[in-house]
């Protein structure tokens, strides 16, 4: 079965608690104290938000690779709301999305191509992600 085949929440908390599990993973020790974008007010309420964004890293570039973190921000930005204005879209936080995309880096699970932009998926990431 490939990443495909799955479901993306199935596939995304499954991934996130395998990477918990296995401990190649490790949480930068600002996780617990940063905001996932300027709109935001607080930071996640979940423990392993950090394995579930990178999950979802992961499963993006698999399906479709040569992503980079400006797209990422676009991916993850939300509303943000501006009282008694209107509402627009606003990006999420750059740093966060290129320190996942560095550790699954360090991971082998994606690399940088020499010839084009962004970041592509690794056979040995291709493997690991369809098992």
């Amino acid at each position: 079965a490939t990443v495909k085949d799955v479901e993306a929440a199935q596939f995304i908390t499954a991934l996130s608690a395998h990477f918990k599990k296995s401990g190649k993973l490790e949480l930068p020790e600002w996780h617990d104290l940063v905001k996932t974008g300027a709109y935001k007010e607080m930071c996640p309420q979940d423990q392993d938000w950090y394995y579930v964004r990178a999950a979802s890293v992961a499963r993006k570039i698999y399906l479709r690779g040569g992503i980079g973190v400006g797209a990422f921000q676009k991916v993850y930005g939300g509303r943000h709301r501006n009282g008694t204005k209107k509402r627009h879209f606003a990006k999420a936080a750059k740093g966060v999305n290129r320190h996942i995309l560095k550790a699954l880096e360090e991971m082998g699970i994606v690399a940088k191509k020499s010839d084009k932009g962004g970041r592509w998926i690794t056979e040995n990431g291709q493997r690991e992600l369809d098992t």
